[in-house]
């Protein structure tokens, strides 16, 4: 079955760290998004499905009649199964009890909270305005309206932050025994405002403060260690889950499975082709009242460009891709060489990464590129 994702680019505030096409746009922008939105949706071709993720930006700043709005325009259109995992993303101090129960309602049965640090220095550094006190309010909301499958976010590298203050964001959310939390690393990048000063070498943003490549790595190492320690398994580079609780949704990315995106640099692949939306707010919302397409690029994906992703993306997660005749051929000089540098390991039938490797993905991705 596809798995269904809507982006919502509408926020508060941009995160300094934030390379996503996202922002504060003005209101009146909102219904217009939102009615774009919906008739790229029901001009989709109808499928089966059983994921729904509205990510972004921020979805949980939408209205639940706004919501309810797009929950119509994916049932009107797709087959979503009963038992279906519908998720959305949720700031911090951003909904309420009547909200919740309204996404409830709507079929929503799990929350991914950006919370990206419990430390008050790191997260005033990036413009966060958040406190654990915050996040505990939340989940208590969200449990009293019977929603159990409850994730949260953090990111190793922000600003301030130390091997002794990511203890303090590692013990905190534990003690929040959520269902799934996900650890990224901040990336240095053109697209957020920090990256792009962190490339410059500049010290805006508190750029100067961002830990150092040793100590963010150090940081992960000890993020793995400590949410095993806690049962939360890894199953992916970036994703820790309670037996039973990993993202169904996101799991499709990994598997190669189909989905759909709809919305602002929203992507979709169906097998055969990957496309994707524009990344731009405006043109997005002139195209679609236009009649236009939102497609801003279309890859087709051969066979042999399909064995690679299933490669390169199989690799993420900890089960690792299973060895077959057309792996040991095409990739197999590539996965010995890897698995003599300590990155690549063998289980059984199939090949994963190695803690190392997990540090070093990148590196070892681009040998199935």
């Amino acid at each position: 079955m596809h798995g269904v994702y809507v982006s919502i680019p509408f926020c508060k505030f941009k995160c300094t760290y934030c390379n996503f096409a996202s922002g504060v746009f003005p209101r009146a922008q909102l219904e217009r998004y939102l009615a774009a939105v919906e008739a790229e949706i029901r001009a989709a071709e109808p499928v089966a499905a059983d994921s729904i993720y509205l990510g972004g930006g921020t979805p949980s700043l939408l209205s639940s009649e706004q919501i309810a709005g797009l929950f119509d325009a994916l049932h009107e259109r797709f087959e979503i199964s009963r038992d279906a995992e519908s998720t959305i993303e949720a700031a911090p101090g951003t909904f309420d009890a009547s909200l919740v129960g309204a996404w409830k309602n709507l079929g929503v049965n799990r929350v991914s909270l950006g919370v990206q640090s419990l430390v008050e220095r790191e997260l005033r550094a990036t413009g966060r305005m958040h406190a654990l006190a915050t996040v505990e309010r939340d989940l208590a909301v969200l449990r009293g309206a019977g929603i159990t499958d409850i994730g949260i976010d953090l990111i190793a590298g922000l600003p301030h932050q130390t091997p002794e203050s990511w203890e303090e964001s590692l013990e905190a959310a534990a003690s929040l025994a959520p269902e799934h939390v996900s650890v990224y690393i901040l990336e240095a990048d053109e697209d957020s405002r920090l990256g792009a000063e962190l490339l410059a070498g500049g010290a805006r943003y508190s750029a100067g403060d961002v830990p150092s490549d040793d100590v963010i790595a150090s940081l992960y190492v000890r993020a793995c260690e400590f949410l095993e320690s806690r049962g939360l398994r890894q199953y992916e580079i970036s994703n820790f889950a309670r037996p039973g609780r990993e993202s169904r949704h996101n799991r499709k990315y990994w598997d190669c499975a189909p989905y759909l995106g709809f919305g602002v640099d929203a992507h979709s692949y169906d097998g055969g082709s990957r496309w994707g939306n524009v990344d731009d707010l405006d043109e997005y919302i002139a195209r679609m009242e236009r009649g236009d397409s939102a497609r801003a690029s279309v890859e087709p994906v051969d066979q042999r460009r399909q064995e690679e992703e299933r490669w390169f993306l199989g690799l993420r997660q900890n089960a690792g891709v299973a060895l077959d005749t057309a792996g040991r051929g095409r990739f197999g000089q590539e996965i010995r060489r890897l698995a003599s540098e300590g990155l690549l390991e063998f289980h059984e039938d199939r090949v994963r990464l190695t803690p190392r490797g997990r540090l070093l993905s990148n590196e070892v991705f681009q040998a199935f590129i």
